[in-house]
């Protein structure tokens, strides 16, 4: 069965949000495996791959504390505590993807997966306040793929550009029609 990661983000940003939202509320029973549990049972068919839930939930759960670190710096003017509940994790669980998960995620999907995440689940401004600070956390994790991804982007812009500039011109085609003489009756 295929794995359905976007499912599987979804239900990961869910657990996130209520294993916070409980802890916060004093919560003492809070059991983030159990969350997960509970979260993926209605979708276990459609998500196949559950393990992938487990593994990104409790992955960013470890490095909770690196990871609003690293967050501090890529957005000053917001103090981790006092962005949304929703875009903190989302942003918890896009710059997880990042920095750990290089080798199964590519850059581009876990920025694009964040987004999409902020797009559903956060406010009117979410999603491009997540794209900025994961953009700029990618540029400053590997700068040379950065670069390398904003060149071939520019390459493609370019190429576009260029090719609405010049429409392609077709000849006209008669049609077979036209090229008969029109009989008289």
């Amino acid at each position: 069965m295929a794995s359905n990661r976007h499912l599987g983000r979804i239900i990961s940003l869910q657990s996130l949000y209520e294993y916070e939202f409980r802890e916060k509320a004093g919560d003492t029973e809070a059991d983030l495996n159990t969350i997960i549990a509970k979260n993926i049972e209605p979708y276990e068919k459609a998500l196949g791959d559950t393990e992938f839930v487990y593994n990104l939930t409790n992955g960013v759960m470890e490095k909770v504390k690196s990871l609003d670190d690293d967050l501090k710096p890529l957005a000053p003017e917001w103090p981790i505590s006092s962005i949304a509940a929703i875009d903190r994790n989302v942003l918890r669980i896009g710059l997880y993807e990042l920095k750990y998960c290089g080798d199964k995620v590519p850059p581009k999907v876990a920025i694009n997966e964040a987004v999409e995440l902020a797009k559903a689940f956060g406010s009117e401004n979410s999603s491009r306040f997540i794209n900025g600070v994961l953009g700029t956390a990618f540029r400053q994790i590997d700068p040379e793929a950065a670069t390398k991804d904003n060149n071939e982007e520019s390459n493609q812009t370019k190429d576009a550009k260029e090719s609405e500039a010049k429409p392609e011109v077709k000849p006209e085609a008669k049609p077979e029609a036209a090229s008969k003489p029109i009989q008289e009756t």
